[in-house]
């Protein structure tokens, strides 16, 4: 039994232009049982898929029975896999993982999957999309266990994954272990975790990030997204259940129920986390968002010549916008596609430039025109008020923004990583209420007009019960409760009372 690890001692990444965190999903995961497949390589392109839910960070377990071997490291999946280290992962099981960080700092040690080894010799590898609200009961447990150093810090996927791995033993299985610990589990999570003999996936009990399965014509693949499964040939079988933990091995794929199911899936999958051309819970995140649009555009009319997004995210809302207010629809801006997170610092010179690292107007089609700019959301502002002067420099007559998410005015706690209360720009700005709000953050970006979809509209485009899905970001309602000891928490409370 072991562990073999690929140890770059990176650089930390920088802030992006402006200082602008845009809102993050923490993890993808993805995992694999299919004897005689190369599952290193079909982790590869699922993880490839799912780059967009996380990139500081990747890793791959496989295991063959005998030993599992973890590869992993800061970086883009691309950056860190190649034909070598992916032809010497060798099995017929593989989880992978693609990391931001929310709960535990950038740095080599809380890249996943996780790995440990339990007293009776059995390895352990996990991978964990979301964030737990009792991590700190839990890490108090494992620490009362000297399975942690608490004084480290270490990351809730890594404490689930000592917790796990404790509770085997030559009388009690993995599968045992975990029927028991994902009770004691409070918050988000989407799981996938494996002894190198068998694929284990588990999700919350409420369902707030999405996970599904796959068939292979040889095995079986889950993943976050569906479009992970697209990527890899498998097709799509159904989505796990909240409060669901599922095995798979050469007797097939079992279920077993570890708490009762309660629908809070994130609405912001749909606005903006997951990929456009995946479907969640039978529903398509390209159409929810053309739908969107759609009514924004009557919830917010404006007298324009040209309906452009922001890409990419912003493209599918402008389009509907365009259907929905007859306005033209164009391509006024390019998107430079190879700008994201980097390890090189840009110089002072570069910094200035700001938005032009990752967009560039194009003159000749906003000349004169008076614009309608979709965008997915507001966070700080930064983005969108360097983006209006850009604009007006490039000779746009009029720019009135619409936004297809309500304004963001509370953190998430569940696998998003949001700026800080009092940096969100809807609770920056004066105003006591909602449309005083709206008239300062119109006047702190620069537009001529601003209007954001609505909590209803944007829930009637998902086709989902308001009931079913967490607004917390948008309505301060947080369904599966807040985290101890947490600041961001502890304000919430403030604004709450």
């Amino acid at each position: 039994m072991g562990i073999v690890a690929a140890l770059d001692q990176s650089p930390q990444f920088p802030l992006d232009d402006h200082g602008e965190q845009t809102p993050r999903e923490e993890c993808g995961v993805f995992g694999v049982w299919a004897p005689g497949e190369e599952v290193a390589k079909l982790t590869y392109y699922g993880l490839y898929a799912l780059q967009h839910r996380g990139q500081e960070a990747a890793g791959i377990a496989v295991g063959d029975g005998d030993q599992i071997v973890v590869y992993k490291d800061l970086g883009l999946v691309s950056q860190i896999f190649d034909e070598q280290s992916l032809d010497a992962l060798k099995g017929d099981i593989a989880i992978g993982h693609t990391r931001y960080s929310t709960a535990g700092g950038t740095c080599w040690e809380n890249a996943q999957p996780m790995f440990r080894t339990a007293s009776n010799g059995s390895d352990v590898a996990l991978g964990h999309n979301g964030n737990l609200v009792n991590y700190l009961e839990l890490l108090d447990d494992a620490a009362r266990k000297k399975l942690v150093d608490p004084t480290t810090k270490p990351s809730d996927s890594d404490v689930m994954c000592a917790l796990l791995a404790h509770g085997i033993s030559d009388d009690t299985s993995l599968v045992e272990s975990a029927k028991k610990l994902l009770p004691t589990i409070k918050g988000a999570f989407c799981l996938t975790f494996t002894d190198g003999h068998t694929l284990y996936a588990a999700r919350d009990p409420h369902g707030v990030r999405p996970l599904c399965i796959g068939r292979l014509d040889r095995g079986w693949v889950v993943a976050s997204e569906t479009a992970a499964l697209d990527i890899v040939g498998a097709s799509f079988v159904r989505e796990v259940d909240p409060g669901e933990l599922i095995i798979v091995n050469a007797s097939g794929v079992r279920s077993e129920r570890f708490a009762e199911k309660k629908h809070k899936g994130c609405v912001f999958e749909y606005v903006y986390l997951a990929r456009p051309d995946s479907v969640i819970r039978q529903q398509s995140v390209h159409e929810t968002r053309v739908e969107i649009g759609r009514r924004l555009a009557q919830e917010y009319p404006a007298n324009g010549d040209l309906v452009i997004p922001v890409p990419d995210s912003g493209t599918p809302a402008a389009v509907g916008y365009a259907q929905g207010s007859g306005i033209p629809f164009g391509l006024g801006l390019v998107k430079n596609a190879y700008v994201g997170r980097t390890f090189i610092q840009p110089s002072q010179t570069i910094r200035q430039l700001g938005i032009r690292l990752k967009l560039n107007p194009l003159r000749q089609i906003i000349d004169g025109k008076r614009l309608v700019v979709v965008d997915d959301s507001i966070v700080r502002g930064n983005t969108q008020r360097a983006l209006i002067r850009m604009l007006r420099e490039a000779g746009a007559a009029e720019v009135h923004v619409r936004i297809a998410s309500p304004p963001v005015k509370w953190p998430c706690f569940y696998g998003i990583d949001f700026a800080s209360p009092g940096e969100l720009l809807a609770n920056c700005v004066e105003g006591n209420d909602e449309d005083a709000m709206v008239t300062s953050v119109c006047t702190a970006i620069g537009a001529d007009s601003l209007g954001y979809v609505s909590i209803g509209s944007m829930v009637e485009a998902s086709k989902q019960d308001y009931d079913e899905l967490c607004c917390a970001c948008f309505d301060g309602v947080y369904p599966l409760g807040l985290p101890t000891g947490n600041p961001n928490a502890e304000l919430v409370r403030k604004m709450q009372h």
